[in-house]
């Protein structure tokens, strides 16, 4: 790695080293394997096509020599802005191969975020699709160019014909065969397992979002974890909806399979009905989503004829699971539901065990992985009593490398070798944690987390706001919404929640960050020394 704010080897093992423990592996080195034992064996299915791991590794190889023409070298990084698809993982894997790092985007980021992001990163190279759920990413990020002083090519995936001079077609950096066969041995690039590999942004909770460093180690063991937890084998078939470009998607979606060296089914836009009919045609046996997402399933599960016995177990993340929606599923489904904790510097770190009570389901988070440790501290930094609660503290060998350029910002999220979560919660007797609160102000709508003081920054801007306060709102399917508490500046008398979410249009944001509703005050609840208190706010609306 170049030593230009990054962290190197040297500084990673500084921090933290769990050599004994890491598996000292890169994702190339599983596909390898998978190529060697089953190249025959379906890889990966989406909406457009299928591959074997004979044919993945195939394009794999081809488009690391088309990566290398364009002129990325290892520790260069490409930012990939896809959907679901096929061509973000063969993307992935063939950086993986040339030692380039891959950061993740999320689809629905729009100008504003995806402008800093792409900046931030330092991105030589960004894949988009050419249009998505009706979205020109071709003009959006025409919009753009100008901000990103080190990005050197755009490559579209897609069919729009024509694509404009300064971009690419995928098809294009896609090497011919013949040329592969000839220039094989210009991928033989040692890859160190502890240099990164993955650099994926926060969500910006506690302002600017932050690029979290992960190395073919710290994902590698991740998902060792789930492979050991679920008994996984090659012949179990992962389905996964959840967006590439969140951790889940990313560690569990993108890389678990073929570590496992099974097979994986991705669908680009979340639709229950289509999943149940993906388990009866592709016999998926696991699944892992936000806990909206299980909601639908058992919802449609209830009116669809389709053969779901394949199925073994749903993990559901980001929210509570709560009971009267377990003994629902246990009169309409077989499979099992866990419950899991986890973040994006340290992936999923806790899980239920398949054979949990119905309390442990509903009322905990699950137990650490073993080889990740969690603790809850008070706030006196003292190890608090089982069923006390206080700040969620975490260390282990999947936990992160540090975040991108913010060497002092990292050492600051550690307390020694913790990692200071910024979430609360509560250990039981037996180890099972519970996770009661946050103390980054945050809203996880569906599973996306909404980066509550990005928001109000931006409305801070609107020439009718003089204060404004974004707080969860809950919601029955979602879980939580965003509502905007607002005082309008002296004069200003009228606001409409269309003339708010127009005015976040026009700045570039992500319409699943616009609030959903929004509250006019004349003054905001304060304590003694001036500071705003949210609590209150958010009680206000449980009472309306």
């Amino acid at each position: 790695m170049k030593d230009d704010g990054v962290f190197i080897v040297e500084q990673l093992d500084g921090l933290t080293s769990y050599s004994s423990q890491w598996l000292n592996k890169t994702m190339i080195d599983y596909l390898d394997e998978a190529i060697t034992r089953t190249p025959n064996k379906t890889a990966i299915i989406d909406s457009k096509s299928r591959y074997t791991y004979k044919m993945l590794g195939s394009m794999v190889d081809r488009v690391a020599l088309g990566l290398l023409d364009l002129g990325i070298k290892k520790g260069d990084v490409i930012s990939i802005q896809l959907p679901n698809w096929n061509e973000f993982v063969i993307l992935h894997y063939a950086a993986s191969k040339i030692g380039a790092i891959t950061n993740p985007l999320v689809p629905i980021y729009r100008e504003r975020e995806l402008t800093y992001m792409v900046k931030e990163a330092g991105a030589k190279l960004l894949i988009i699709p050419d249009c998505f759920r009706g979205h020109d990413y071709i003009e959006m990020v025409g919009k753009c160019l100008n901000e990103w002083p080190e990005l050197e090519n755009i490559v579209v995936v897609g069919n729009s014909l024509p694509i404009p001079e300064k971009m690419k077609s995928f098809a294009s950096i896609v090497t011919s065969i013949d040329i592969l066969q000839k220039r094989r041995d210009e991928l033989n690039i040692e890859i160190d397992p502890n240099e990164v590999t993955e650099i994926i942004f926060t969500s910006g909770t506690t302002g600017l979002p932050k690029g979290v460093m992960h190395t073919h180690n710290t994902l590698c063991i991740t998902s060792h974890y789930w492979i050991d937890h679920l008994q996984l084998t090659n012949e179990d078939v992962l389905f996964m909806a959840s967006t590439f470009a969140h951790q889940t998607g990313f560690a569990y979606g993108v890389r678990l399979p073929t570590q496992y060296g099974g097979t994986a089914v991705y669908q680009d836009t979340w639709n229950p009905d289509s999943f149940l009919k993906l388990i009866e045609t592709e016999k998926v046996t696991f699944t892992a989503g936000a806990t909206p997402f299980l909601k639908d399933t058992i919802a449609a599960a209830k009116k669809s004829t389709a053969d779901i016995s394949s199925l073994k177990y749903f993990i559901a993340l980001g929210a509570p699971i709560p009971r009267n929606l377990v003994k629902q599923a246990e009169k309409v489904v077989s499979f099992k539901i866990l419950a899991g904790w986890g973040q994006t510097e340290n992936g999923l770190v806790t899980l239920t065990k398949r054979t949990d009570s119905i309390q442990k389901l509903t009322e905990t988070d699950g137990v650490a992985f073993t080889g990740m440790e969690v603790k809850v501290v008070n706030q006196e930094g003292e190890t608090c009593q089982a069923g006390e609660e206080g700040n969620i503290y975490c260390r282990g060998p999947a936990l992160f490398r540090g975040y991108y350029k913010q060497i002092e910002k990292t050492q600051s999220e550690f307390d020694r070798d913790w990692f200071i979560t910024g979430d609360r919660g509560v250990l039981d007797e037996d180890g099972y944690l519970r996770i009661t609160g946050r103390n980054k102000d945050i809203i996880i709508r569906g599973g996306e987390n909404i980066p509550v003081s990005y928001i109000e920054n931006v409305l801070y801007e609107y020439e009718l706001i003089n204060d404004v306060q974004v707080v969860a709102m809950p919601d029955e399917r979602l879980q939580e919404k965003a509502c905007a508490f607002i005082q309008l500046k002296q004069g200003a008398t009228t606001l409409t929640l269309a003339m708010l979410q127009q005015f976040l249009l026009e700045k570039g944001v992500a319409k699943q960050y616009w609030p959903e509703h929004f509250v006019l005050l004349e003054e905001f609840p304060r304590t003694a020394s001036g500071k705003i208190q949210k609590f209150k706010l958010r009680e206000s609306l449980l009472k309306n």
